[in-house]
């Protein structure tokens, strides 16, 4: 995004900074005319997101005291303090670049982890983390660095200050609204850049879009957020909603967003996306001091600053190497993980691909309307290899068939046309095919585990378990399809008296009015199997009716005298309530003392979640699973 000092930018400076960005155009536009860009080179970068873990696998804010702990200028740091960025050195695409990027990747990771080790924590590579909780999302998280900061200020002044709002519905469905930039920070990503002559900027930019589809449909990471299960690659949806600026349009004005997938094929180049991007979005940061007139070649820090706050699936890219001035092609969508083996074979399918159909020479958009690339993109993010998808022959495919039989094949063929060797194309598509043959990408994983481990513990639980497992087969080296499920043993085993009931609270509640009939709470308890259902009236919590006074009821024979009898006259009043962030034993002590079932978590005055003696049950059958066994 620019360098550490990047600043907000207004008045006169607002002004002068565009200047510069123009001039910075006109600069890259005669660097392509004078044929100054290097061609006939394909080098291939990494950069490698990562999140930082602590007790319960949660998200960890140590990044600042890991990054010092590493002194490694190749580590940097990304909006959240539980998120590291790693930078692998660029390597011509050819011979073994798949093992060495392997080795690579393997070796910062291992520093990283030992790092952080140092600090009391240690490092996870997935897209979403599924220990993520809305609380992790305020500003107290934002890494204290200036340029996060004025970020944030700034696309807030973008949106006039008016909340962002989340919205994303799979099995489940996530609703909230937002003051802070901070859920972009929740995604974390596996970006491949490769570099590619101006001359065919064009038509290699639009393979790449053409092929984003089932690529992510086979690589999709991040099917979970904050417990719900939304799409098989949540993190599309979650980035663009998270730095969406155009805040509510109550009119039928078309604005475009800053991150997107784009708005049609390419066809002038990579001026034709920075022209645009300058054209349609507004200046957020000021990256300091002007570039000396008589650099060349000309670093075009202006044009890269507001380049890089333009959020592109594929972005576009200049930079400089021994010298010389070259074009990227940075691919944006690849979610972390599941393990550095996964993740080099994404690597391979995309630049495979990218080989392959560059050597056909044919441009995607002579074939296949953009659409049909952009609706496959998104089938791919909500629905994974179940997506369908419409390819350059006209017909509807279905992914893993697209896969198996066209592209695996045409990957193969691209890589060969490289020179990339033999074992390594037999490695990485070999991790490829096995994904998609057996159906287990990292989603497909998540989800399974998921299930598995529904009935048998709590939510919390079952998140934490899921990213220790997680956690533990990523050091062991397997890809994702080889994976076993998560046991709740890999929650790490919870320390109860340091459990807050915000991790293992119910948040799923049926609630009823005090103007409701009793037997309606009684049909709810039934088909529920719950014991206590709140009252609410309105948003504020008035009583609580329990299985006990049901009992009674019945016991009474008021409930068949008079079906008609209203909540309020049997709901308990006076309630114990406790805020989210009680401590478990706490919890446990109060329920003992007052002689009661359950307890109403209340935050601001509002009814968040419920805990009752059985949710103590599921704790204690996990620790004791951990001493024990399974």
């Amino acid at each position: 995004m620019g360098r550490l000092d990047a600043r907000a930018v207004t008045g006169a400076a607002l002004r002068r900074f565009e200047r510069r960005l123009f001039l910075d155009l006109r600069r890259l536009e005669a660097l392509i005319r004078d044929s100054r860009i290097e061609k006939d080179v394909y080098r291939v970068g990494v950069e490698q997101e990562m999140f930082l873990i602590g007790d319960g696998h949660r998200p960890a804010s140590k990044a600042m005291e890991v990054l010092e702990a590493l002194d490694d200028p190749r580590f940097t740091t990304e909006l959240a303090r539980f998120n590291l960025e790693a930078n692998l050195p660029p390597m011509v695409l050819s011979g073994d670049l798949l093992s060495r990027m392997e080795a690579s990747l393997e070796e910062v990771m291992t520093l990283a982890a030992d790092a952080a080790r140092r600090v009391g924590v240690d490092v996870c590579l997935t897209g979403i983390l599924p220990t993520l909780r809305l609380s992790d999302t305020t500003l107290d998280n934002l890494t204290p660095l200036p340029r996060y900061r004025v970020l944030n200020e700034a696309l807030a002044r973008l949106r006039r200050q008016q909340p962002y709002s989340i919205h994303l519905t799979g099995a489940d469905e996530f609703h909230a609204t937002h003051d802070n930039v901070m859920f972009e920070a929740l995604n974390a990503s596996f970006q491949i850049h490769l570099q590619v002559g101006a001359h065919e900027f064009s038509r290699l930019y639009n393979v790449a879009q053409l092929v984003a589809g089932p690529i992510l449909a086979c690589s999709a990471n991040s099917p979970l957020l904050f417990g719900r299960r939304l799409w098989r690659e949540t993190r599309i949806g979650l980035f663009q909603q998270s730095i969406d600026t155009r805040g509510p349009q109550p009119n039928a004005r078309r604005r475009a967003p800053r991150g997107s997938f784009g708005r049609g094929w390419v066809t002038g180049g990579i001026m034709e996306i920075l022209r645009e991007n300058v054209a349609q979005h507004a200046v957020l940061l000021d990256a300091g001091d002007e570039d000396p007139a008589d650099e060349d070649p000309p670093g075009l820090s202006a044009l890269q600053l507001h380049n890089g706050t333009v959020w592109r699936w594929n972005r576009p890219c200049y930079g400089i190497t021994n010298g010389i001035p070259h074009l990227r092609i940075e691919s944006r969508y690849l979610p972390s993980g599941p393990t550095i083996p996964d993740e080099v074979a994404n690597a391979a399918l995309w630049l495979g691909l990218m080989s392959a159909f560059a050597k056909d020479r044919a441009d995607p958009a002579d074939s296949m309307p953009f659409v049909d690339a952009a609706e496959n993109f998104f089938a791919a993010s909500r629905l994974g290899l179940s997506a369908e998808m419409t390819w350059l022959d006209g017909r509807g495919w279905q992914a893993r068939d697209l896969l198996t039989k066209e592209l695996l094949p045409r990957a193969r063929e691209g890589l060969q046309r490289k020179g990339v060797v033999a074992s390594d194309i037999e490695t990485y598509m070999g991790i490829i095919e096995e994904r998609v043959a057996t159906g287990r990408s990292g989603a497909r994983w998540i989800l399974d585990s998921h299930e598995r481990l529904e009935n048998v513990a709590s939510e919390a639980e079952r998140l934490s378990a899921i990213t220790g497992a997680m956690r533990r087969q990523q050091g062991e080296g397997l890809p994702v399809a080889r994976w076993s499920p998560a046991r709740l043993a890999d929650s790490g085993g919870w320390k109860h008296h340091y459990l807050r009931v915000d991790q293992f609270m119910n948040q799923e509640l049926r609630t009823v009015h005090p103007e409701e009939s009793v037997r309606r709470a009684a049909i709810i308890m039934d088909w529920g199997r719950i014991r206590h259902v709140p009252v609410e009236d309105g948003d504020e919590l008035v009583g609580l009716v329990s299985y006990r006074c049901i009992i009674r009821l019945v016991a009474e024979s008021r409930l068949e005298e008079d079906e008609l009898l209203p909540v309020r006259k049997v709901m308990k009043t006076d309630l114990v309530t406790i805020p989210p962030d009680t401590l478990s034993v706490d919890a446990i002590r109060l329920m003992n003392q007052r002689g009661i079932g359950a307890l109403p978590v209340v935050k601001d005055g509002r009814l968040v979640g419920i805990v009752t003696e059985h949710d103590f049950t599921l704790i204690a059958r996990g620790l004791l699973e951990e001493r024990l066994g399974p």
